[in-house]
């Protein structure tokens, strides 16, 4: 991690590189961190991951890796070979896998950051049941919480709603991921359990996932602004 440690990860919701590009050369990375989604990475591959390296971003490479112990190790160690600062498994795939994961990256010296997303931010109760998941996002939240602790992983991807009973539980050095933040009047789009920034560090997130509110915003650098300002001192 870099002596500079921004709290906000800007979600690269875009289509394609040059809208892509157009926001980031924009951005500071000395102002956030960047966060290289699904679509993102299909269309443009690791080349695209170096093309931000080389701009000085730090990268969270959002693919929630989910498949048998030993794959999701090998994919793991590939992205790692990105020079990426961050990379996601999915906690639903059980204690071997995080822990195949997390021995392979233990190989590495500078290895990224490993952090396991619990219940996607923008599943309902109604959601969850429809999938066979039994009580309330929270509740489940915080059983893989336990499992991607005891598992060995650097944090999780939670909820900001579930971050201050996780903070209480885990102590100060596992990290919370939080989606689902909004700037005050942003819109909630399609998230379910939604805080603004200042609340959600306030309640324990180590870092946030900010995508629409700035990358759809008229002047996202402005928002973005806005956004550490508020966090400052926090």
């Amino acid at each position: 991690m870099s002596e500079i440690d921004p709290r906000v990860i800007v979600a690269l919701d875009y289509p394609d590189e040059k809208q892509a590009l157009a926001l980031v050369d924009r951005l500071d990375p000395s102002l956030c961190r960047l966060k290289v989604v699904k679509e993102l990475f299909t269309r443009l591959g690791p080349a695209f991951i170096g093309q931000l390296g080389r701009r000085n971003f730090e990268i969270f490479l959002d693919l929630k890796f989910h498949d048998i112990p030993n794959t999701v190790a090998a994919a793991c160690d590939a992205a790692a070979d990105l020079g990426v600062w961050m990379i996601n498994v999915h906690a639903s795939g059980g204690r071997r896998m995080m822990e195949a994961a997390g021995e392979r990256l233990a190989q590495r010296s500078g290895r990224p950051l490993l952090v396991a997303v619990t219940i996607l931010t923008s599943l309902s109760n109604e959601d969850m049941a429809e999938v066979g998941f039994s009580g309330a996002p929270a509740e489940n939240v915080l059983r893989l919480t336990d499992l991607a602790r005891s598992s060995g992983m650097d944090g999780v991807v939670c909820s900001p709603r579930e971050a201050g009973e996780i903070r209480t539980r885990v102590g100060g050095e596992f990290l919370l991921v939080t989606p689902g933040v909004r700037p005050k009047h942003a819109a909630a789009d399609d998230q379910r359990r939604v805080m603004t920034p200042a609340d959600a560090v306030a309640a324990g997130a180590s870092y946030l996932v900010i995508g629409r509110p700035i990358t759809a915003a008229n002047d996202p650098v402005g928002v973005l602004q806005s956004i550490n300002q508020e966090l400052a001192g926090l």
